[in-house]
């Protein structure tokens, strides 16, 4: 069964940085598009950005900013988010998820296996 862990969530103040992690298991992971994804209270779930299969495209949400940078180590099976200068509106649940396809239009329904989710909360 495919599985994708996130870890790597917490408790920062503004201005700081986090660094997550995405480790998966029982799927070709090189094979796959990677994504983050976070979900605010009360609010759906976004796009953040995502990651081709060779590490050589990438795509951000506007909001992102030059603030986040997103990894993968395909040895590793693991995917990383990078984030800095965090802001209290950046509080969510982070989400990793995979898809078949790469596109400059990503469309959450595309992403078919997803984690649990990595709370990030940002204090003011």
């Amino acid at each position: 069964q495919p599985r994708l862990v996130e870890s790597g969530g917490g408790l920062v103040q503004a201005g700081g940085s986090l660094r997550l992690s995405c480790a998966a298991t029982d799927f070709p992971f090189s094979d796959y598009v990677m994504g983050w994804f976070r979900q605010a209270p009360g609010k759906g779930r976004e796009f953040v950005g995502h990651i081709s299969r060779n590490s050589r495209s990438y795509l951000y949400a506007d909001f992102v900013r030059g603030r986040f940078a997103i990894s993968r180590d395909n040895d590793k099976n693991t995917l990383y988010l990078q984030m800095r200068s965090l802001k209290p509106e950046d509080t969510a649940v982070y989400y990793c998820a995979a898809s078949t396809r790469y596109s400059d239009d990503p469309n959450l329904n595309e992403y078919i296996y997803w984690g649990q989710g990595t709370q990030v909360t940002v204090s003011s």
